[in-house]
């Protein structure tokens, strides 16, 4: 599967009739797709560990879907080979009061990676085109300045550039930004929801505020059409996952994940000549030493 299959091309909107929820490409059960993740995974902590010693790039992942998507469930799952030391995990949720005392970008830009370290966004500042598109009302309570002679649609079209100026300028500095769009159907969503309310280990998940987003379908995946179109540039791209199946979501994102890092050429650094006559220094005298 090339990891371009689901991949944006940039535009004024996206149609995401034409992407299948359900598609598994040449996978027919979870077993064969089980060990290609597991290599991938493999693979992947063995990249990690040699962009973690070169500290020249970071690596920001960006989640979003509806609920019962699999977000976390697809972090969790493709993440679970990396070294912790090297990897962080940013779930946000309603802005605070602090947050709202500044501009809607500056709560994600704090928690971007450094170099050498892979970020991870659970929901990210895309909530700020998608559920703050959808309810408008959220708008107000971010204060902001009063503006005259715009259309309707003048702030999400200023946010697009907003964000994906900003995505230019992380990458130009040494970022790379992939974005994934957990893209589920709405009969799967029921059976998830279904899923919270029964099993033990699912009900901690559940919220009536999911099932109060769920009438709100419609006008979420016309936000997330004209988003992922606006938003998605050859600097940072989004791609479209198949999410009805949580092993192909896995799959699909791990694949992505390595392609990106493996097209790096990674070495480990081979250090300053200074750097390695010190450790050549250190071996002799500790080879001198007694056993």
């Amino acid at each position: 599967m090339k990891n371009t299959t689901f991949r944006v091309p940039p535009g004024p909107r996206l149609d995401l009739s034409r992407f299948d929820p359900g598609f598994t490409g040449r996978f027919r059960e979870p077993a064969a797709a089980e060990r290609k993740i597991g290599d991938d995974c493999a693979t992947l902590a063995q990249l990690q560990d040699k962009f973690l010693a070169q500290e020249s790039r970071a690596l920001l992942l960006v989640f979003q879907g509806m609920d019962g998507a699999g977000k976390d469930g697809t972090i969790k799952h493709v993440m679970s080979s990396v070294d912790p030391q090297g990897c962080t995990v940013a779930a946000f949720k309603q802005p605070t009061p602090e947050d709202l005392r500044h501009d809607y970008l500056w709560r994600f830009v704090r928690r971007l990676p450094e170099r050498g370290k892979i970020g991870i966004f659970n929901r990210s500042y895309y909530e700020e085109v998608l559920h703050t598109r959808v309810h408008p009302e959220e708008l107000k309570k971010q204060k902001l300045p009063p503006t005259t002679g715009e259309g309707r649609n003048a702030i999400w079209r200023r946010r697009f550039r907003e964000i994906s100026a900003l995505e230019r300028h992380l990458t130009s500095n040494g970022t790379i930004i992939l974005k994934f769009f957990l893209h589920i159907s709405k009969g799967k969503q029921r059976e998830r929801l279904i899923e919270r309310t029964t099993l033990p280990e699912k009900r901690w998940k559940f919220s009536p505020h999911d099932l109060a987003e769920r009438r709100y379908w419609g006008a979420y995946m016309r936000a997330y059409e004209e988003a992922l179109g606006a938003t998605s540039t050859r600097w940072a791209p989004w791609h479209v996952i198949p999410a009805n199946h949580r092993w192909f979501s896995a799959l699909s994102v791990a694949e992505i994940v390595v392609a990106t890092l493996r097209r790096l050429g990674l070495r480990y650094p081979a250090g300053k000549p200074e750097e390695r006559r010190a450790m050549a220094k250190a071996r002799r005298a500790l080879e001198r030493e007694r056993k």
